[in-house]
């Protein structure tokens, strides 16, 4: 029987197949790296046996994650004027967090950063009840498991109501894409991803090509990702994991960053 195998390392879930790939390319990608221990494959399945999901509040929005398994995103929950999103994705999907998120409201649409989060994106539309799932198609080479449910979008820009909109930022990857929500839980919001990255002491933020091997990006690339956030303001900035959360003078935080990279890389 056919399995949809989830990578180890990355959490990416692959299209189903009698045996497991013989690689993932998503970690042998230099942005992010297979595991000292080898090439290694679970199911959803197993993880559902094995793991549990955290669910609960992360700074006045519902957050879920998987501690301590692959890279650590959170999903988070927005209830927005064009629909309720859930912003990232998870290689766990458990009836507890579906049913969480659906007493919480529901969820309309699966909006996704970049593709080491793609994870088990078709698993959570599936999970709740078909719904879309949006990526920019300049990643859409990531895409390991091909659903209906994947629309793509093009573009800088792509707005979503007159509160949300997704901003290709690019850089990290082609199509990274960071959300800006006018009304988030203290007013203006800005979701990146990890484009920018928010730093481990929540008061700035860093541009890297690579996190975990901790490749910077270009400056051209950092230049670009200034201008296009130049019009949007915000207070807060969510960061990738849960807690990593800039919370108040978001954007003069992002602006000391972009200064303070160009002047180490100028130095």
């Amino acid at each position: 029987m056919s399995t949809a195998w989830i990578c180890t390392t990355c959490a990416t879930q692959y299209a189903p197949s009698d045996t497991p790939p013989t690689h993932c390319p998503v970690c042998e990608d230099d942005r992010q790296y297979v595991a000292w221990e080898g090439q290694q494959w679970t199911t959803l399945e197993t993880l559902q046996r094995e793991r549990t999901l955290r669910i609960g509040d992360d700074d006045g929005l519902l957050g879920i994650d998987m501690p301590g398994y692959a890279i650590p995103q959170r999903a988070l929950h927005l209830r927005t004027d064009g629909g309720n999103i859930l912003w990232e994705s998870l290689g766990l999907v458990t009836d507890e967090a579906v049913n969480a998120l659906k007493a919480n409201g529901g969820v309309d649409c699966i909006v996704i950063s970049h593709p080491h989060f793609y994870s088990s994106m078709v698993e959570w539309s599936e999970a709740l009840g078909g719904v879309g799932i949006l990526l920019h198609a300049a990643d859409r080479e990531w895409v390991r498991r091909p659903s209906n449910a994947i629309q793509f979008w093009k573009g800088d820009t792509l707005a979503l109501s007159n509160d949300v909109t997704l901003i290709n930022v690019a850089a990290h990857f082609p199509g990274s894409t960071a959300l800006h929500w006018k009304n988030g839980p203290r007013g203006e919001t800005l979701f990146p991803g990890d484009s920018p990255h928010v730093t481990q002491d929540r008061k700035q933020v860093s541009f890297m090509h690579s996190v975990p091997n901790f490749t910077p990006m270009k400056p051209s690339s950092v230049r670009r990702m200034r201008a296009l956030l130049a019009p949007y303001d915000y207070k807060d900035v969510y960061g990738f994991s849960r807690g990593r959360n800039i919370l108040g003078n978001g954007r003069e935080a992002v602006e000391a960053s972009f200064d303070r990279f160009f002047q180490l890389v100028a130095a």
